[in-house]
Formats: C-alpha cells, structure tokens, sequence
C-alpha cells in the first residue's frame, strides 16, 4: 500500500523547484534563470558595487548652502565665473536625468541577471539624487529655475552632448527592439558604452574639474563639497558600467569584432570633440587657471583611460593637466558636513565622529 501511495502523491513545491546553478546565470539573454533569483551569486562585483553604493548613500541638504548663498550675492565673483557654475547646472541638471531615464527605460529590461540588476536600482536612485542635488543648488542660491533647467535647449554645447546621448537611448525605445540578434547586442552595447563610458566617464569630467577648482579656491564649497559626492557615485557608477560591457564581450564571442571596435572608437572620438567645445563655451576667456587647451588635454587624457579599460589601444598620449583631481575622487576622503574635517563617510547609523 505504502508504494501504491508513493506513486500516486503529488510532486511537492519543493520536488518542483529548479536547483539554480550561478554557472547558469548570464548578464544579458539569460532564458535558463528566473531574473528574480538572486542567490547564488555569480556576479560578484555588481554586489560589491551595490553595497559600495548603500554605504556611499549621502542627501544634497545635509550639506550647508550658507557660505554659497552670501558669495553668490555678493560682487566677489565675476561674470565669467558666474557663467561657468551656471552652464554647469544646466548641463548636469538634465544629463543626470537623463541617466535615469535611461537606467529605467532602456538597460533594466534587457539584463536578465538580478545582483546587476540590484546595483541598476540603486544607481537610478543616485540619479534621482543627483538630480535633486542640482533642484536644492538653484532654490538656495535663488537662480532662475527656468534658466537653469531648460539650459540644454537654448546652449548648443550642451544640447549636442544631450542629443548624442538621447539617440542611444531611442535606438533601445524602438518597437520590437530586442538583443537576442548579434545586430540587438551591439545596440545595447552602443547604448552601455554612450552611458557609463562616455556620458559619466568623460562628459562629466571637465564640469567636475570646473566646479572643484571654485572649492580649492575656497569659493562655493557648499557646490563644491556635493559634487565631490556626486563624482564618487558616478566614479562608481563608471566601474560598474565598464564590467557590465566587458562582461557582456566576454559571454558573447565574437560580439565585438574589428568593425564593432571601430563604430565605438570613432563614438569616443566624437564626444571627445563635444566635450572640448563644451568647455571652450563655459570659459571662452580662462578662469582659476583653467583654460580650453587644459581642459583638451584633460578630456583626451580621460578618454585614453577609458580606451584602456576597454582593452582598445589609446589615442592620444596626453597627460593629466589636474593631477589634484586624483585627491579629489580618493574615495576614502570625505568630508564630516558638521565639522568640515576629513573622515571617513558612512552611512549615517554606523559613522563615528
């Protein structure tokens, strides 16, 4: 009797339950794993940069605006300095806007693997950050709220850098765009690479140098102190993108041949020459000792690390013209936003003063 019920017994949840190997977990096209699966692990670097992000986790008001608020009303900033800090506003107001949009739209769907798509997440709530960073900058200064945030239609700088990135985003947004085709993969590839190489690893980079060189001037440091937060996120932000295309490479052979290396050296290239012409047009004249030669010297010495992390040969041999910008994204060196003194960040339950 016991082996008659044997037989007829229902499986139970348990019996119908797949043991989910990691080996069997791929970043993108993965039909073999639930995507809501997280455990075991496979990625292990996209769970680093995840908790690495959690413990990095920072709000623009816990910074003090004070000092910022008494310099910008006063006479002790010139017209060119103001139009530097201002065109940065309104180029980061949008470009991290549009980072989200582009996390949420178009790159969450199509990575089929859960500890990536944690981390994705959680840098689309950086963004949101960010972007409320640059909302909490305009309303304690009292700048123009439309000026600012409207900026990237009415300065052709910054509305280039816009549409180059918006393009790739659309490219993902078409109907029936998938990547389960070699052409699809490369697209996605395009997209990541536009992104995290060339939006946060070289668009950001002049903008960054701008505003910190107000901060060791002791101008602005209210401005100055977020983004050294904002370029610690996207430094790691940056990382993740470039394991997450590299990732993507070595899971698909052949994927990234010679002619695909082309279309993306020649898509760095270009947004080399955007980010020149960008910072030609927030200090046509030089300020802080800055000036558009520097800044051509700084993005191509960028651009060539980004080919470097990428594995393709470097372009331009250029060296680093702000050697102080590696102090500025050690990111171990924060500040204490009471006290103003070097500490290490935590999240606010575990610091120690």
């Amino acid at each position: 009797m016991s082996c008659c019920n044997a037989s007829t017994e229902k499986p139970t949840a348990h019996d119908l339950t797949k043991r989910i190997d990691a080996d069997q977990k791929r970043l993108v096209n993965c039909k073999q794993v639930d995507v809501n699966q997280l455990m075991p692990l496979k990625y292990h670097w996209a769970w680093d940069y995840y908790t690495k992000g959690c413990a990095n986790h920072w709000m623009p008001n816990e910074v003090a605006m004070q000092g910022d608020i008494e310099l910008w009303k006063s006479n002790r900033l010139t017209a060119e300095e103001r139009q530097v800090i201002l065109r940065n506003l309104g180029f980061f107001s949008t470009a991290e806007s549009l980072v989200g949009n582009n996390i949420v739209l178009a790159i969450f769907k199509h990575v089929t693997n859960p500890e990536a798509r944690q981390y994705l997440l959680r840098q689309a709530f950086e963004e949101a950050i960010h972007t409320h960073t640059f909302q909490y900058i305009v309303e304690s200064l009292s700048l123009d709220q439309r000026e600012v945030f409207n900026m990237y239609h009415e300065v052709n700088s910054i509305n280039e850098k816009d549409a180059f990135e918006m393009k790739l985003t659309s490219a993902i947004m078409e109907e029936g765009f998938n990547t389960d085709t070699p052409d699809g993969l490369r697209t996605f590839l395009k997209n990541l690479v536009g992104f995290y190489v060339i939006m946060e690893g070289i668009f950001f980079y002049s903008g960054f140098v701008m505003l910190l060189s107000f901060k060791r001037q002791n101008k602005m440091v209210g401005i100055g102190q977020q983004f050294e937060y904002i370029m610690r996120d996207e430094s790691i932000h940056l990382n993740f993108g470039i394991d997450l295309i590299n990732g993507i490479r070595e899971e698909n052979p052949g994927i990234w041949n010679e002619e695909f290396e082309a279309e993306i050296r020649a898509m760095i290239l270009q947004a080399v020459e955007l980010e020149v012409a960008y910072a030609q047009d927030c200090m046509p004249k030089g300020i802080l000792g800055l000036n558009a030669g520097l800044f051509r010297e700084y993005v191509q010495y960028i651009a060539d690390r980004r080919f470097d992390r990428l594995n393709m040969t470097s372009q331009f041999g250029s060296q680093n013209p702000f050697p102080w910008m590696s102090e500025a994204m050690d990111l171990s060196k924060e500040q204490n936003f009471f006290e103003g003194r070097v500490t290490e960040y935590q999240t606010a339950a575990s610091l120690e003063w």
